[in-house]
Order: C-alpha cells, then structure tokens, then sequence
C-alpha cells in the first residue's frame, strides 16, 4: 500500500527538469546543481492542528506545504528547484493523497520545482518538506546585513492568515461570509514571494520571511545584524477584508504578531528605496515603508505619538 501512495504521489507531481539526474524510484536522488551558484537548502514541517486546522482541505494542505517552504527560498533570494516531501498519515488513505498531490504539484508547477524523493509513513498527520534552490555565489538575502539608518520594508499586506484562523472559531462569528473567505483563504494558500526575492537580491541589506509574526521575525534580524528596529503601527498594511473585519487594536495585533503572513519584511538603504519600489511594482508585488534601523536592540512597535505599543506575544513560539 506504502508503493501504491508513491505512485499516486509521482503520477500528480512529475515534473521534469535537466538537472535532475535520478529522481523518485531509488534510494536517493541524484542532482545537478549549476556551475557558479551556491544552494539554499530549507524545511519545515506542518503538523495538523498545530500548522493548518484539521478538517484543511487536502488541496490546501498540500499547497501550504509547499508554499511555506517556497517562502524560505525567497527570503535568501533563490530560485527553487527540488523538493523533498514526507507524508506521515494515520491511515494509507489515497483519496487525501491524491487531492494533496493536487495542491503540492499545483503550486510545484508554477514554480518549476520537481519532486525528486521523500517518504510515507504512518502516524499523526504531518508533513516535513525540504526544499533546493539556487543562488549566484555570494549574492544571498541574509538576516545579518541591516544597517542603522536603513529603512524596513514589508511586501502585500499583513494579518489576513491570522484573521483566518480567527475566523474559524467563535472569536470570528460576526465577520461576513464573504470577508471570512477572503481571510481563510489567506490562511490556507499563502503566496511565496519567490519573485520578490530575486529583485530584492539587488537591493535589500536583510530579508526575513514573515511567519511566526512580524515583531517576533525582524527580532530574528535585529539580533543578527546587531541593530534595533523601530516600527510605525499605522503604517503596517492591511487588505481590505482586514479592515473590514476588525477593528484597529484587533488589526494592529494581527498584523504584528499573528503571522503565517509569508510576506517578506526587509531593509533596505534610503538611497534605493525608489528602486526596490520600482522593481517590485514591476512584478506587481507592493511593499509598504513600516520602519527604520536604529542603534540598540530589539523590535519596537510604536503609536502616532512614539509610544511603545505592548502586545500579548510578539510572535508564535512552539514551546512556550
């Protein structure tokens, strides 16, 4: 049964690329990767109930899955390329394979990423995919390169996906139908920024992806790079079916410390600000001016007046 998941799984994800000299079938697949690029490897895993609420159309599942990972790639600027996926199912269940396959190969196409290996097992639900791309040598987004003076940026906008998750139980009861599917849908099929990244990679000095909460994200860079970041709460962008839903201390957590945003927060100097505006609408990806580096530590957000704004958590932590 383990061998029939398989072939249902290749059957819906065969995408075929050059530089994949043995794909799925063996005991490891054999790569190519280009002469002159460095490889950025990243995983994550998605447990349900704890990554995607259970009852998660296997479509979406097997979209996030894979987008969540995608983003990591375009934090550092790198093109995707290859993946790895482990399937952990409590049953040998082909139909949510297949539709899972569905979602995965779906965005794998739009990406150009194959398959090329992985693994089934039985146990609680989860999902555990590992990602390959490619990125000139000496050319990656890093979390280390924000300097004081530098202003922050974010792509799209932010709360929508923990809006979603909110909609889903009792706190969300008021918000309209249409409004709550706009915000689940963010929640459930996330965008990677995979362009975004590759234009940034002339421009930005730090680059992070939003996904545990964007406070507790660009902490992530304000310790690496050994700055502090100071952000301006009427500036985080919002999408209409936030405003639409929640009111402004509401929205103002969301966006800050919801996550599961997979926007890409970044710094970037004054002086090319214009360019990476520019590049960015080219590809008709926004970003949004929500702060600036500063000397210190840490992450503050502030009000209209410069007050600290004080928020229950900055971010997701899996073992708090």
């Amino acid at each position: 049964m383990e061998f029939d998941l398989i072939d249902v799984i290749r059957a819906r994800c065969d995408l075929a690329r050059a530089d994949v000299v043995l794909g799925i079938g063996d005991d490891a697949a054999l790569l190519a990767p280009p002469p002159g690029h460095e490889l950025a490897v990243s995983t994550d895993a998605l447990v349900e109930g704890v990554h995607f609420p259970r009852g998660t159309a296997p479509r979406d599942v097997g979209w996030k899955a894979l987008a969540v990972n995608l983003s990591d790639l375009a934090a550092m600027g790198a093109t995707p390329a290859w993946a790895l996926l482990t399937l952990i199912l409590p049953q040998a269940d082909a139909a949510f394979v297949g539709d899972f396959a569905e979602g995965f190969s779906e965005l794998a196409a739009a990406h150009h990423v194959a398959l090329v290996g992985g693994d089934t097992t039985r146990g609680p639900l989860a999902i555990g995919v590992t990602v390959h791309g490619f990125v000139p040598a000496s050319c990656a987004l890093r979390r280390d390169g924000a300097r004081i003076g530098d202003l922050v940026f974010v792509t799209g906008t932010l709360g929508d996906a923990a809006a979603g998750l909110r909609c889903l139980d009792a706190r969300g009861a008021d918000v309209a139908d249409d409004v709550r599917a706009v915000l689940v849908e963010r929640l459930d099929r996330p965008t990677p920024r995979v362009a975004a990244g590759l234009a940034l990679r002339e421009h930005a000095s730090a680059c992070i992806d939003v996904s545990d909460g964007l406070v507790a994200d660009l902490g992530h860079v304000a310790k690496r790079s050994s700055v502090g970041i100071e952000l301006d709460a009427r500036a985080l962008p919002a999408s209409p079916a936030l405003l639409a839903a929640f009111d402004e201390d509401a929205r103002i957590v969301l966006q800050a410390a919801g996550g599961d945003d997979y926007e890409l927060a970044f710094t970037v100097a004054p002086e090319r600000a214009g360019d990476v505006q520019r590049d960015l609408a080219r590809i008709g990806c926004g970003a949004t001016r929500i702060g600036r580096v500063v000397e210190g530590d840490g992450v503050r957000l502030l009000d209209g007046e410069g007050r600290d704004i004080a928020l229950p958590r900055a971010g997701w932590e899996h073992f708090a």
